[in-house]
């Protein structure tokens, strides 16, 4: 047996016991740390659950816009050509005019709700402005090729065809912005390019008997024309917006855009006759009257606003692919309409055609939830991960504890 002298057993344990106290302060810490931790993790789980309902508020109203404006410009659109209005170029210009409507947006919540510090356009660079220039004179053509195409097909058919704007808007994303190809929304493309190569395929059976086989393969290829221009759109935005701080600042530049697209319109139809033209169409061409024909252009102003706002909103706060698929969504509701509304031809191929489409958009919304859900799992474990390693240390300082004592 080791003999100890009093002085050094004495100095052994004051030692001893100076550890130990320590151990137990820096277990303390410890414990201190974790609450901390636990309640800085509980303080940001709650801002981001707040952010996430916000959000899904937003969502939530730009689809509802975006499904308002989407139906009704188009049958409003289709509406016109029915009733003996000839001018593409109108058609086209009442897509973009009302975005002086857009100002509200923006003015509102900054000098009534005060719901911003943000002055209205500020913090808009000069790239900015210019890529919203060039990207309005594309959404303007876009506009064009979507009036060609309204004009000589029967509406359920155009939305039908529209809806191949979504393979587009896949590959184009992939190339602009990166997206991922998963197998939901491959899935979706497939489903609804077959949609579309039926139609085409089925095309000798839904002309109308005034509308020669020319015409409909004009209006046919400029519907594709603009769903491909509308899939370079909607990527092109969601790039850009990457470097927007908020919703007021994407309004802005949708402002800018849809003035550029405007101008473009306003130039084809100087060359095209000018304003006077369209005084005239109402008098004498518009065989609802004049008063049916200016009420058919206003609400066709307002409507669109609606539209391009919500899909603005979608692409800002979501993706450009989930804007494409919702838009596409909203194509099978179209169809509906034209068959309601203006007794479109409903065979069986434009039923098949409208099944595919909501099987594909049905397929891409399972696959969103599916991977919310991935997301989900993963942030628990995370935090769990975090919570059972804070546990092992104490158990360590507790064993090292115990060990000293012993």
């Amino acid at each position: 047996m080791e003999f100890v002298s009093q002085p050094q057993q004495e100095e052994h344990d004051d030692k001893r016991g100076n550890l130990k106290e320590l151990m137990i302060i820096d277990n303390k810490n410890s414990d201190e740390i974790v609450q901390i931790q636990m309640h800085h993790d509980q303080v940001e789980e709650t801002n981001m659950t707040s952010s996430e309902t916000t959000k899904k508020c937003y969502i939530g109203i730009n689809y509802m816009l975006l499904f308002i404006g989407s139906i009704s410009s188009s049958l409003l659109s289709k509406f016109y050509f029915n009733h003996k209005g000839d001018s593409r170029w109108v058609s086209t210009w009442v897509q973009s005019a009302g975005f002086p409507l857009l100002l509200l947006p923006i003015y509102l919540p900054f000098y009534v709700f005060k719901s911003t510090h943000r002055k209205p356009f500020t913090n808009l660079t000069h790239k900015m402005l210019l890529l919203s220039i060039v990207i309005g004179f594309l959404l303007g053509l876009n506009n064009l090729l979507f009036s060609w195409g309204n004009s000589y097909l029967p509406i359920s058919t155009n939305s039908l065809v529209l809806s191949s704007q979504l393979v587009f808007t896949l590959i184009t994303s992939v190339i602009i912005v990166k997206q991922k190809i998963t197998y939901t929304n491959l899935n979706c493309v497939i489903l609804l390019t077959i949609s579309s190569v039926m139609l085409a395929l089925g095309s000798s059976h839904d002309k109308p008997k005034d509308l020669t086989k020319t015409k409909y393969f004009i209006g046919f290829f400029s519907t594709i024309g603009a769903g491909l221009l509308f899939a370079l759109y909607l990527p092109l935005m969601e790039k850009i917006y990457k470097e927007v701080s908020c919703y007021s600042m994407v309004m802005e530049m949708q402002i800018v855009m849809e003035l550029a697209a405007t101008v473009l319109a306003t130039l084809g139809m100087i060359i095209d006759g000018g304003f006077s033209e369209m005084k005239k169409e109402g008098k004498n061409v518009f065989d609802l009257g004049e008063k049916a024909y200016w009420l058919t252009v206003m609400f066709n102003v307002v409507t669109w606003q609606f539209c391009f706002m919500g899909t603005a909103g979608m692409v800002f706060l979501t993706s450009s692919l989930t804007g494409g698929v919702c838009m596409t969504a909203l194509m099978a509701v179209n169809v509906l309409g034209g068959v309601i509304v203006f007794e479109d031809n409903f065979g069986w191929i434009k039923v098949v055609s409208t099944l595919l489409c909501i099987w594909g958009f049905s397929s891409y919304l399972y696959g969103m939830y599916m991977k919310k859900k991935e997301e989900e799992k993963k942030k628990d474990d995370s935090l769990e991960k975090l919570i059972n390693n804070d546990k092992d240390e104490q158990a360590e300082n507790m064993k090292e504890i115990v060990t000293l004592n012993t």
